[in-house]
């Protein structure tokens, strides 16, 4: 079984990129084996629907979500949706994404965002054929101190999100 999280932040302070490590070591402590991804240290090209596709990892970064059951996005919401570099590893990789389990995590710097996440759920429901973990996490800044997450009802959702996260990408590929 092989489980992927994708960080998919840019920013080198991102608080969804905390939620992603944290959410690592959740799945570690139950002793899922993780393949942590994050795009901060890639060297995407924008897709242009033309010459990105051929870009100098671009394969390399399909070869790893094909590989993969059930995908995490941790994403940053800007402007009431998941960040561009989330819908751009997407747009890279298209079918690499068919019938994956996916679930997101995301930080937000506010409350109102909570269901900005539900534009690339819906895509990759409709494009992909993937199922969306219906339980995800939204944090805000305030769930953050000093570049860790304190916030104990994010914790609890974190784990929660794990645990189911890994019970349907189980029960939908019975043979890996």
């Amino acid at each position: 079984m092989s489980f992927l999280i994708i960080s998919a932040s840019l920013n080198p302070d991102s608080r969804s990129r905390i939620l992603a490590n944290y959410a690592r070591s959740v799945a570690q402590s139950r002793g899922m084996t993780v393949d942590f991804m994050d795009l901060e240290g890639l060297q995407l090209p924008l897709c242009d629907g033309h010459k990105a596709y051929e870009a100098e990892g671009v394969d390399a970064l399909r070869a790893r979500i094909e590989s993969a059951q059930g995908i995490l996005i941790a994403s940053a919401i800007y402007h009431f949706s998941p960040n561009a570099a989330a819908r751009n590893i997407i747009e890279l990789t298209g079918s690499a994404w068919k019938q994956k389990v996916v679930g997101f995590l995301c930080a937000a710097g506010g409350k109102s965002s909570y269901m900005s996440v539900m534009s690339l759920a819906n895509s990759l429901m409709l494009d992909f054929r993937c199922w969306i973990v219906p339980r995800f996490v939204y944090a805000i800044g305030s769930s953050f101190e000093n570049d860790v997450l304190t916030d104990e009802g994010i914790k609890e959702r974190v784990s929660l999100l794990i645990a189911e996260w890994e019970r349907a990408t189980r029960a939908l590929n019975p043979e890996a």
